[in-house]
């Protein structure tokens, strides 16, 4: 059986609840970074992240290290690209694919550490 936690006093921390909602992100704002949440919550793409942290890959290259396709990192490579995580460069008929900024890496690092300490 649940056990329901009950405030003491309604509106006891009022002024504390009035700064926060007047400080909390807009719905918008909390959407786009749910969104962004969702992208990092596939294995393939966190391989992905994690091997373009190491060094800069074609599809082939990334399909070898992740045990998968080129289709099928072609399909994940779009949606990281859509979510600005990772961006390429043409050098001739190659195409390359490198982590978009440094906060790519320090979002992965990050989330590594926290299940880390766990």
């Amino acid at each position: 059986m649940e056990e329901f936690i009950r405030c003491e006093e309604e509106n006891s921390n009022a002024e504390i609840v009035e700064r926060v909602k007047k400080e909390i992100l807009a719905d918008e704002e909390i959407f786009d970074l749910a969104e962004l949440f969702k992208v990092f919550g596939d294995s393939t793409r966190m391989k992905i992240i994690n091997a373009l942290m190491m060094e800069e890959l074609c599809v082939c290259d990334i399909a070898e290290i992740t045990n998968s396709t080129p289709s099928a990192i072609s399909h994940q490579l779009r949606v990281l690209k859509q979510a600005k995580l990772v961006k390429y460069r043409k050098d001739g008929k190659s195409v390359y694919y490198s982590l978009d900024d440094q906060h790519v890496k320090e979002i992965f690092e990050k989330g590594h550490e926290h299940i880390e300490e766990v």
